[in-house]
């Protein structure tokens, strides 16, 4: 985010005795938040995040209250304390996994910063500090100090109890800046969820084969800080280092002409001849192929089509679900519509860099969707086929990724195209795909109704009062309906986003 032309003439008048306080870089981040697009745009988001962590924040601590009569009532022979210590193995993984996935790194507009004399070692320990201030680091307080309480009115040391939560805390804060290196390196591959998988997963099979009980570990590691505090001093050394690493790595990273240093890479080239079969929309088809192909996000969530197609494996095998048909649609709907779920909800803000530019030329708005719309239902229709050996696991299933398949031609198609005419988000297409926020709005929260829950309210009815097959018999008369009015529904469509055109080229223009 730009900082705004006063507030520099200010940090200019107040840094010429090079000396730069903490108020200052708050001062600037409270400025630079209030005063965004993003701020004012997504009022209703931010209220809801804030309902979220309350309530978060409320069932932690009624966690924390009611965690040791729980424990006390259920293992009356053994030491509620001992039973946490032999979870904070896995408690701590779940940390390191959630926070990669929703934990946004704390980052401040620098680039106005370096022209001033202002040292950068202070800039980045700003930034770092301002990290230790995240929601994650203090939600697992809630429930850990009203359990440490609990333990003191119970007759444990009031000292020992203290080192134990302050150690549950260094530990929440070395997984914060472990999180920094690990997000890192993530950034330098092309399956940007892949360090946290390796990291994560490797970790719990080692655990879980027993070939290291980390369990154990960690178990055994805070009981020895919890009956010698002086132990605590481990994790803190622990914790300084991790910083230091991290401070290292920032510190070199933070110069002004960093982000102009561009990579040289061998361009290749495809041959999308094949896509003229599809008339005056191929031009169009071939610019997004293009796209997903040479840029970092899109290019990511076609590696998360491999994770889509292997979706039904977590309920198929399960002999449990086998005597639940009515959710072979809604992994239907997800398995081929994996491509559409994930490209289909940031249309046309795939090409919001270049959206004035396309809205300028001489085409019609019709062909451009058209493109989408057909890069989509290709995407169903392959899907289709690769899920077809899941028939392994029974005729109903095939018959129920059939349905799922044209319901997601004939409706789920034009149900994306009608919520991108709503997208005000613009999207930054070299971020990494995994669980990026970034460009995400209401709307794609929202579609996810009409997309998933409404079929499957559908086909659960009509497998209830009917039958299966009936079941499947609708979802596949409701995709044929749509298909047949594909030409009426796209032009209600087009309509729609000529209305809006405007609209989203300004929001487009628009850094959020």
């Amino acid at each position: 985010m730009i900082v705004t032309k006063c507030v520099l003439i200010l940090l200019i008048e107040e840094t010429n005795s090079k000396r730069m306080k903490i108020k200052h870089f708050i001062n600037l981040e409270w400025k630079q938040y209030f005063r965004s697009a993003y701020w004012q745009k997504s009022m209703a988001l931010n209220v809801l995040l804030v309902f979220v962590a309350l309530y978060f924040v409320v069932t932690f601590l009624a966690l924390g209250i009611a965690l040791y009569p729980i424990l006390k009532e259920t293992f009356p022979e053994q030491d509620p304390l001992v039973i946490v210590n032999s979870y904070l193995f896995y408690w701590f993984l779940a940390d390191v996994i959630m926070r990669f996935f929703f934990q946004k790194l704390p980052v401040m507009s620098v680039k106005p910063l370096l022209t001033l004399p202002i040292k950068r070692s202070k800039v980045v320990h700003y930034v770092l500090g301002k990290s230790g201030f995240s929601f994650f680091n203090f939600l697992p307080l809630f429930a850990f100090v009203p359990f440490g309480v609990m333990l003191i009115i119970n007759g444990y040391p009031i000292t020992s109890v203290i080192f134990w939560v302050i150690a549950i805390f260094v530990i929440t804060l070395v997984i914060n800046f472990l999180n920094f290196i690990i997000e890192s390196l993530s950034s330098e591959t092309e399956l940007s969820y892949l360090p946290i998988i390796l990291f994560a997963g490797g970790l719990f099979a080692i655990n879980y084969f027993d070939l290291i009980s980390f369990t154990n570990l960690v178990s055994n590691a805070v009981s020895s800080i919890y009956e010698t505090p002086l132990l605590i001093a481990i994790p803190v050394l622990v914790l300084i280092g991790l910083y230091l690493v991290n401070f290292g790595k920032l510190k070199k990273q933070l110069y002004l002409d960093s982000s102009l240093k561009a990579k040289a890479q061998e361009v290749k080239a495809s041959n999308l001849e094949w896509t003229r079969k599809f008339g005056d929309a191929a031009p169009f088809m071939q610019l997004d192929l293009k796209l997903i192909w040479r840029n970092k996000r899109p290019r990511s969530s076609v590696f998360i089509l491999v994770i889509g197609l292997l979706y039904g494996l977590f309920f198929y095998p399960n002999p449990v679900y086998q005597d639940m048909p009515w959710m072979f649609a809604f992994v239907g709907i997800f398995v081929t519509g994996i491509f559409l779920i994930n490209f289909g909800q940031f249309i046309p803000a795939w090409d919001s860099g270049y959206y004035k530019m396309l809205m300028s030329q001489n085409i019609k708005y019709k062909q451009y969707l058209k493109s989408k719309y057909t890069l989509m239902a290709v995407s169903v229709v392959i899907l289709f086929i690769l899920s077809i050996p899941y028939v392994y696991f029974g005729w109903k299933i095939l018959l129920a990724h059939f349905a799922a398949a044209v319901y997601n031609i004939g409706v789920n198609t034009h149900v994306m195209l009608l919520g991108g005419s709503f997208n005000r988000k613009k999207i930054d297409l070299n971020q990494r795909a995994a669980f990026n926020y970034q460009g995400t709005g209401a709307v794609q929260w929202l579609i996810g109704i009409p997309l998933m829950a409404l079929p499957l309210a559908i086909f659960g009815a009509s497998y209830y009062f009917f039958s299966f097959e009936i079941g499947c018999l609708v979802l596949t008369i409701l995709g044929v309906i749509g298909i047949v009015f594909h030409q009426k529904l796209m032009n209600l469509i087009t309509e729609k986003y000529l209305d809006s055109k405007y609209k989203m080229i300004q929001a487009f223009s628009q850094d959020n």
